[in-house]
């Protein structure tokens, strides 16, 4: 069982490699776009658990279940990883200096310190793995 939980950490972790990406991307794209580093990172944020959430059930967890009703209890538990993430994004972004790459700095902190939460939360709650 440890062996299996290890296993999808590993991918869960890989998966969020991908969600950092799309983050990063949407992020710089909203404020290409005119969105602050705060309304672009909501609309960053969101993206990513798509992507996230696309990749984890089937690569991670191979879910089975109805892709509607997961996918809003999915959203629904990435949210308290998403307060981590967006507490320590908003903080980084106090400290560091106003330069282009620290809403990407801010991103990847945040990222980091909600992907435990983030992987118990889906693990227990979405894709109903003991």
């Amino acid at each position: 069982m440890a062996a299996k939980t290890s296993r999808q950490f590993l991918r869960f972790a890989i998966t969020g490699v991908a969600g950092l990406a799309a983050d990063m991307g949407a992020l710089y794209l909203a404020m290409a776009l005119g969105s602050g580093y705060y309304f672009g990172r909501l609309l960053s944020f969101l993206f990513a658990v798509w992507v996230t959430w696309r990749l984890n059930r089937r690569f991670t967890f191979d879910a089975t279940e109805s892709a509607w009703q997961e996918w809003w209890r999915y959203l629904t538990v990435m949210a308290g990883g998403g307060a981590i993430n967006f507490g320590t994004y908003t903080l980084l972004l106090q400290f560091l200096p106003e330069a282009r790459w620290a809403p990407a700095a801010g991103v990847a902190a945040g990222s980091l310190a909600g992907m435990t939460f983030n992987f118990i939360s889906a693990k227990r709650f979405v894709f109903d793995q003991p």
